[in-house]
């Protein structure tokens, strides 16, 4: 059995203009204070050099360096905005363009081609950081059907999905021959967003071994979904975790979609570690069960705590959480050291 890894860092909800939340360096010593051990990186240029680490190992050998000096790890790089470019339904394009690199705006076959390449590169520079697992989104493009009128045409759906394993595959192919897992955040807005649209996309990939799942539950809580169940159902494929907590509390105004409800109003809302609902004993055991091999990594989306408060609480959250699993069973010391013949004769055989 393995012992998860932690607690580590998302730097996304953090990265800023002002110290210490403008460099890479600076994001390092200031997680390494809180007492994260590892830092989930953004793929952005303010931290990381993505065409350059994909190429230069003696680019990441320093960046490695520089953050051990910390006493910090890289958990993962995350491609989570350039993954949505990957596939974009044309009622989101003026939305997401503000993700991409500028000379592709306006221009959405260059910004999936742009996109693509992005995940690519981020294959080589995962595998020189000797990585071996990547977060991302998966990008969508039937997401404005899901809760249709009128009614979805036959066939809508498995096109969509048929179009999204089509980009994807190269993506995939190229993380194989990295040797490192592509792990998709299951997100509302994402075409993959629970089990049955990772595994009809898992069908459309022909069982892809690199596709796998960024386990968040608190957005299966948002989904109303079983999120200790789904650990039983796709263990196999949780190569990544991210550590956040949501609350769901329905009334007779509103329920899971929220009536367009700013983030305070909503039914469901994210909050910071242990101020939700989310049983994180009964799932971070799920986790030891299953000998999850990565990162219990705080992604921090609070809708009501100041995020370097949750931060500071986060890092102590998850390390409580963590167990150090057995490397002994507890009734060893009972055994009776019997041997074959007096199994037999026990069994009157």
């Amino acid at each position: 059995m393995k012992t998860i890894k932690g607690p580590a860092i998302f730097l996304a909800q953090f990265m800023g203009d002002k110290p210490p939340f403008d460099t890479l360096p600076r994001l390092a010593h200031w997680a390494a204070s809180l007492g994260y051990e590892a830092i989930q990186v953004p793929a952005d240029p303010r931290l990381i050099d993505l065409a350059t680490a994909a190429t230069s190992q003696t680019y990441c050998d320093e960046l490695i360096g520089m953050l051990a000096g910390y006493g910090i790890q890289i958990s993962e790089l995350s491609t989570h905005l350039q993954g949505q470019l990957v596939a974009v339904h044309p009622a989101y394009d003026t939305l997401f363009d503000g993700f991409a690199a500028e000379h592709v705006r306006g221009n959405p076959t260059a910004r999936t081609a742009w996109a693509i390449e992005q995940l690519k590169l981020a294959a080589k520079a995962s595998q020189r950081l000797g990585l071996n697992a990547h977060v991302t989104f998966s990008g969508a493009l039937a997401w404005p059907y899901f809760y249709p009128w009128p009614q979805r045409p036959a066939g809508l759906v498995e096109t969509a999905f048929a179009e999204l394993a089509r980009r994807w595959r190269p993506i995939l192919d190229a993380f194989a021959d990295a040797g490192v897992d592509v792990c998709y955040e299951l997100h509302p807005g994402e075409d993959l967003h629970d089990g049955v649209t990772f595994e009809r996309f898992l069908d459309a990939t022909g069982q892809h071994p690199r596709a796998n799942i960024l386990y968040d539950p608190s957005h299966m809580v948002l989904q109303q979904l079983d999120y200790l169940a789904f650990v039983d159902i796709y263990h196999a494929r949780i190569k990544a975790f991210h550590v956040k907590d949501a609350e769901f509390r329905p009334d007779g105004r509103q329920g899971v979609y929220g009536g367009y409800s700013g983030w305070v109003e909503r039914a469901g809302r994210f909050r910071s570690l242990g101020d939700g609902q989310i049983d994180f004993i009964a799932l971070f055991s799920k986790m030891a069960q299953y000998d999850f091999p990565g990162w219990a990594v705080l992604e921090w989306e609070c809708c009501l705590k100041h995020p370097e408060v949750g931060a500071r609480e986060g890092a102590a959250f998850i390390r409580e959480h963590m167990i150090r699993v057995a490397d002994r069973a507890f009734d060893d010391f009972a055994g009776s050291g019997v041997d074959q013949t007096q199994l037999n004769t026990l069994m009157g055989l």
